[in-house]
């Protein structure tokens, strides 16, 4: 049996360990061993000390992105177009300001049928090569399924992709961006006739699974959260839109990705994981931590791991059914409007359309006069 003396030991060991590393956490800024060791030793004692820690990380968040209070909303209308009926389900071609003359980009899926009201589902996309985010199968599938299940959806771009082109996206302030974008979309949900908003959800995959769940920790209007193949101890995001600000550490302050997504407790939330990415300890590490704080609240039965340990990073078919499920069970979707005779989710029916199709910004509807471009020009208005 580990004496106290030797506990202690080893915790000022790995606290000296981290002290000594960078402000900027990127990538894989643990070990596997620092990672896990880092939530063993920061498992709160009671509730209290939970909403403690709590308040303190979001504080942290908010400072290292250099958001404390949030920009005004523009008052601008948005700019929606091009509506294509697909079978049970329409795709319209969307943006709006987040900033004057920053415009998210994106598409609204709608269900064709009629409902008393809708839930609203942000859905942020993941780093990907050609197409690109929103055009990607994976993508475009996982929206046009959960409309055809009863909910309406805005898939938006993120910043440098698809037709959000005023900055590169690997510049400084990307992070601050995309999370400002981020609210602007959940705002965006709200405002459209029948969306519930208690019924309002984000998922998205790896760089989306990281806009997930810090939208989600920032912004208690999100009540159901699918962060995928994302949640991790030792990872902190690779790229300058999830990492590239100082958000997970300042002098001796340290947190990590997952802390941060376990500011969503008590909401629901579902994780899932596979093994050939850094979530691969996810049933063993990441999993049990985030049952930990939810059991504080009485609610251990609302946070859901599904790992896949023979799969890869990606949001695949396997993880987007799992997803289907959980948002049906959370939402109050209709799950039987996606699925065949013997239960199986059918996304047959979700058509995926060429990006020219779903494009915001073309020579019939131009980008707008007041768009802001280039980085320099974008970094001065943040």
């Amino acid at each position: 049996m580990k004496t106290l003396t030797t506990i202690l030991f080893a915790s000022t060991l790995a606290f000296n360990a981290y002290a000594q590393k960078p402000e900027l956490c990127q990538g894989a800024y643990f070990t596997e061993a620092e990672g896990k060791a880092f939530l063993d030793s920061h498992v709160p004692a009671s509730r209290v000390a939970w909403e403690a820690r709590a308040q303190k990380i979001r504080a942290h968040i908010r400072a290292g992105m250099a958001l404390e209070t949030m920009p005004a909303k523009p008052k601008s209308a948005p700019i929606i177009h091009s509506k294509r009926v697909m079978d049970g389900y329409t795709v319209e071609n969307v943006a709006f300001e987040s900033l004057p003359g920053i415009y998210v980009t994106g598409n609204l899926y709608r269900p064709i049928k009629k409902q008393k009201s809708y839930a609203g589902i942000l859905c942020p996309h993941g780093h990907g090569e050609n197409p690109h985010g929103r055009f990607r199968e994976q993508t475009q599938k996982r929206c046009a399924t959960l409309a055809r299940m009863g909910a309406v959806v805005f898939v938006l771009d993120m910043a440098g992709q698809g037709d959000s082109k005023q900055t590169e996206h690997k510049f400084s302030k990307a992070l601050k961006l995309q999370t400002i974008n981020a609210t602007r979309g959940i705002d965006f949900l709200i405002s459209l006739p029948g969306v519930d908003p208690q019924r309002i959800a984000v998922t998205g995959e790896s760089g989306g699974g990281t806009q997930t769940f810090l939208l989600a920790a920032l912004d208690q209007r999100v009540k159901v959260t699918a962060p995928t193949v994302m949640v991790s101890a030792h990872f902190f995001g690779g790229c300058v839109c999830e990492s590239g600000m100082p958000i997970h550490k300042k002098g001796d302050y340290q947190t990590n990705n997952v802390e941060i997504a376990a500011l969503t407790a008590p909401r629901p939330m579902l994780l899932t994981s596979d093994g050939d990415d850094w979530t691969k300890n996810t049933p063993t590490v990441e999993f049990p931590f985030m049952q930990k704080i939810y059991a504080l609240y009485g609610k251990q039965n609302l946070v859901e791991n599904v790992h896949l340990p023979d799969e890869k990073h990606d949001y695949g078919p396997n993880k987007r059914k799992a997803m289907y499920v959980f948002m049906a069970k959370h939402l109050n979707l209709d799950i039987k409007a996606v699925s065949d005779a013997q239960g199986n989710v059918d996304e047959g029916p979700s058509k995926v359309l060429e990006q020219k199709d779903l494009a915001v910004f073309n020579a019939e509807h131009p980008r707008p006069a007041n768009a802001v471009m280039g980085d320099e020009a974008v970094l001065k208005l943040l």
